[in-house]
Formats: structure tokens, sequence, C-alpha cells
């Protein structure tokens, strides 16, 4: 067992990369197709090949599940295994509509797996593919998809513990975030082929950023905040909007509370609201996809229906009907909303500021979810980003239950609790 805190953190990196050995495909949703036909056509492949590689890929997966499935079925376990039939029926299906889209020519990165329009959200979506492309270069598409998948979700619970020992925690407690990160939600759907691994990875680097202005690095905290939101708009514009809006929201509140307003949370404000105002026109320079295209989107199924004539109160019914149901379903399993207000009342207890913080950052989340108010979405992956608040939250809560005298730099400075002191004096 490593000694330092340095040798735990790559331990415990290490064990969660060798346990994802166990399913190394398989891990795609629809979206995963998108980004990859863009990875490699950034890698110089044609429109056919790209859609060659990546229909393997997704169908090869399809087929080892079905293999799997049936090993274990009670009734039909001894039958031929399926793989054959299940990758030359998925074979067919995706390439059903793909040949013709591809024989009227497409423009852009990605391959039409889709209607043109809604291919333009994806082309909007540069970031990830650019990330993906190293690891498909060198280790092909199936490892390469694996690879990046373990890097940013490994990266993602080493930056929680960097924001928790940057607030003062001990490196038990970080440690803590670290695997909670790991094995909540937000680490499970990291591990998909999707934008959310590196959304949440440059949010808690976001958040370290913000760390590191309360700490008085104000310069450092900054820059790194600012670097996050310019990354994130290529990853997804909206979720830079949602991040730059609530981080500037927090400032302004943690200012208007403190009665002072110079100082580093100034600095961080503006650079939010900068991060805000330059997503929102490079958004309409580039032509990327606005709201009420995503409303669309939406409410005609992915365009396979007529536009809607008026989509806003249709929307707007819908969200109230999404979120009572999505109430009432957290209510029949409360493990999630159990978890969150824990988080939330830890980490304010344990340090107000950056809780403020937190919750802002976490909040997102709620935001991007009602922006698509899709009961059907798998595993409340446009959610997730509320996850956040537990892995950071829960072992803030923990560390001040172990250390009940020890506060971070908000409060007491971190040591012995104050009757340890008097007895050793």
């Amino acid at each position: 067992m490593p000694r330092t805190a340095r040798g735990r953190v790559i331990l415990i990196a290490v064990v969660f990369a060798v346990l994802q050995l166990a399913n190394v495909t398989n891990r795609d949703t629809p979206d995963t197709k998108n980004y990859l036909t863009y990875a490699l056509s950034l890698r110089g492949e044609t429109k056919q090949r790209a859609a060659e590689l990546t229909i393997d890929y997704v169908c090869a997966g399809k087929a080892s599940v079905a293999r799997r499935n049936q090993a274990v079925d009670p009734v039909r376990f001894h039958r031929p295994s399926p793989t054959r039939r299940v990758e030359a029926e998925c074979r067919r299906e995706q390439w059903r509509g793909v040949s013709a889209r591809l024989a009227a020519g497409t423009t852009g990165h990605t391959v039409p797996f889709m209607p043109p329009r809604f291919m333009r959200i994806f082309e909007a979506r540069p970031g990830y593919p650019v990330f993906l492309l190293p690891f498909v270069t060198v280790l092909g598409v199936t490892w390469g998809l694996w690879a990046s998948a373990v890097v940013v979700t490994v990266a993602g619970g080493v930056l929680v513990f960097l924001v928790l020992r940057t607030l003062g925690t001990s490196a038990g407690a970080a440690l803590t975030g670290q695997a909670l990160y790991y094995v909540l939600p937000c680490g499970t759907t990291a591990m998909r082929p999707m934008t959310e691994g590196l959304m949440m990875a440059v949010t808690l680097a976001a958040l370290w950023g913000c760390a590191l202005v309360l700490r008085g690095r104000a310069r450092a905290g900054t820059w790194l905040a600012g670097g996050s939101l310019a990354v994130l708009f290529t990853v997804k514009h909206s979720q830079a909007l949602f991040l730059g809006l609530c981080l500037g929201a927090a400032c302004v509140g943690l200012m208007a509370r403190r009665r002072r307003w110079g100082g580093g949370l100034r600095a961080l404000g503006v650079v939010a609201g900068c991060g805000v105002l330059a997503t929102v026109l490079l958004a309409n320079l580039l032509h990327y996809p606005s709201q009420s295209e995503s409303v669309q989107d939406l409410l005609t199924g992915h365009y396979a229906r007529p536009d809607r004539l008026r989509p806003w109160p249709e929307f707007l019914h819908l969200e109230s009907a999404f979120w009572i149901e999505w109430t009432r379903r957290q209510l029949w399993e409360p493990l999630f909303l159990a978890s969150v207000v824990a988080a939330a009342w830890g980490t304010l207890r344990r340090h107000r500021a950056f809780g403020v913080f937190l919750i802002a950052a976490a909040g997102t989340g709620v935001l991007n979810q009602a922006a698509h108010p899709d009961i059907n979405v798998w595993g409340e992956r446009l959610i997730v980003l509320l996850w956040l608040l537990p892995a950071v939250g829960l072992p803030l809560l923990l560390d001040a239950v172990v250390r009940p005298g020890a506060r971070t730099f908000g409060g007491l400075v971190p040591g012995p609790a104050r009757r340890e002191t008097e007895v050793a004096r």
C-alpha cells in the first residue's frame, strides 16, 4: 500500500482502470456514432470508410451483448451463438439510412446517420472528437474509445481530489471523493464515449479554479476557470453558457453577502460574464443551432415529424409534466435526492463560499435537463452533473464529522481540534 497521498491517488486510478476491462465494448450510445465519425474524418478517413469503421464497432458491441445474454438465459443458453445473426442484422439496419444519405452527398465531418438538420448539433461540438483523435489513431476504434473514456474519467476523479485538498480537507477525505466519483453515476456516465465525461472533467477544473480564488490564488484560479469555459465551449457550447451564468451569479451573490466588490471574486465574476458573452456571440457568428432548434428537435423526435407551429407552449407543458414525473420517481427511490441534500448541507457547513460555487456548477445539470425534458433519455445522463455535488460534498461532510474542530480556510485553520490542543498544552 503506498504511503503517500499521490501514490494512493495513482493506486485508486489504476484499480479503476483495471476494473473497466470487464466491459471494453458496448458502452456506446446512438450519439457515439456521430462523435466517432467526426474524429475519424479529422484523421483523414473518407465518409464511407468512417461509416464502415463505426458500424463495425457498434455492431460488434451488440453482438457481444447478445452472446453474453444468451449464455445466462435459462432457456436459450444451449443454443448456437447469436453473434453472426445479430451482427448481420445490425449492419443491415445501420447501413439502410446511411447509404442513401451518402449517395445524396453530405457536407461536414460527421457521417449522416440521421437527417442533416440533426447532425448540425454534433458538427457544433468539435472538442470531444479532437480529444478522441489521438486515441483512435494510435489504438484503433475499440481500444481507443475505451482508453479515452478511462483517461477522462480518471482525470475527473483526480480533479475531485485536487479540489478537496485545495479546500484543506484531509487526504483520506480527498481520496474518498476520488473513489466516489468513480463509483457514482458520474463515473459510469463518464466511461460512456460521449461528451459528458469531458464536460464533467472540465467543470471540475473550473471548480478547482474557484477553490484557488477562495484560497487567495486569484490569478491562477481565474485563468483556470476562464480556460475551462473556453474548452467547454468547444465541447458543448450550451454547457459553457450555463456554467458561465451560474458561476457569475455565485460570484455576485458572495460579493453582495460580504459587501465587498473587489478582489478575486470580482475578477472571477468578470471572467464568467465574459465567457457568457463570448459564448452567445460566437454561437451566433458560427450559426450554431439555437434553443428554438433544440425545442423542435425534442418535439419532432429528431425532426422525424413536421415542425411544431407553436413549440414553446408545448415545450412548457412538457417541462411541467416532466418534473412532476421525475420527482415522483426520485421519491420512489430517494438515494439521489438524499445524496444531493446531504452533500449540499455538508459543503455549506464546511465551506459556505465554495459550497455556493459547487451548487452552482452542479446545478448546470438541472438546467441541461430542463432544456431537454425527455424522461426516456438513458440513465438520466442529462442531469449527471448534479452528481458532482455528492462526489465533492459528501467527503466534505465526512471530514466535518471526522475532524469536527478543523475547519477549512473559510473558518478555522486546518489542524487539531481545540480540545486536543488544550490537552497537548
